[in-house]
């Protein structure tokens, strides 16, 4: 599955296009449309996870994914998921991993709000371990929302790829928005990655 960016071609290029009026919204309507619905018809809608983007090569992060984002996680052809939530994992997802031979990599971190916030740091370098392994990729990291432990874990990532902090905070807290936490941004600022340091990042696409 190819992932690319769209630039500002792209955003006059919907400008430009007709829009649809839906009760007090308005959607864009591409002029083709009208001729690729009937070409969809019978067709499964990929639907992406909650706040659902990519990281680097072969690795993903999002929110809880459920029924409605199968097929679009199918279309990844994943061989891993990171699961930051301590709760068992449902069965409908457990049957749909066995179903297409994705390795379930549960690290159970307990998702409490200010001023309670506990971290385990032996926790993060752990999935870390299993992140920087290739033979676990293509992968998807997530929590509840894809926002606060699946940042900490991007956020460490990042510190090993030698990102400056603000660049790290910044990707935090474009996820988080409102909801960004001061101790979540300590923890990424304080947590030892010398440890880690030795292992390869050769799926990167930054140069180090």
């Amino acid at each position: 599955m190819k992932i690319e960016s769209f630039g500002p071609d792209m955003c006059t290029a919907i400008e430009d296009s007709p829009s649809l009026t839906v009760g007090n919204s308005t959607a864009v309507k591409s002029p083709q449309i009208a001729g690729d619905d009937a070409e969809r018809d019978g067709e499964e809608l990929l639907v992406p996870p909650l706040n659902f983007a990519m990281v680097d090569n072969g690795v993903f992060r999002s929110g809880f994914p459920d029924s409605a984002n199968f097929g679009f996680l199918k279309s990844l052809e994943l061989r891993s998921i990171i699961c930051l939530c301590p709760e068992p994992y449902p069965e409908a997802n457990n049957i749909f991993l066995k179903a297409n031979g994705i390795k379930l990599f549960q690290f159970g971190i307990d998702g409490c709000k200010e001023p309670f916030v506990n971290i385990p740091e032996e926790t993060i370098r752990e999935a870390l371990k299993v992140l920087l392994d290739v033979r676990n990729h293509p992968l998807l990291i997530h929590c509840k929302r894809g926002k606060h432990r699946t940042g900490c874990l991007v956020g460490c990532f990042r510190r090993l790829q030698r990102w400056c902090l603000s660049s790290v905070f910044d990707e935090y807290q474009r996820f988080a928005a409102a909801k960004a936490r001061v101790t979540d941004q300590r923890f990424i600022e304080l947590f030892d990655i010398s440890g880690l340091k030795h292992m390869p990042i050769s799926f990167s696409c930054l140069k180090r």
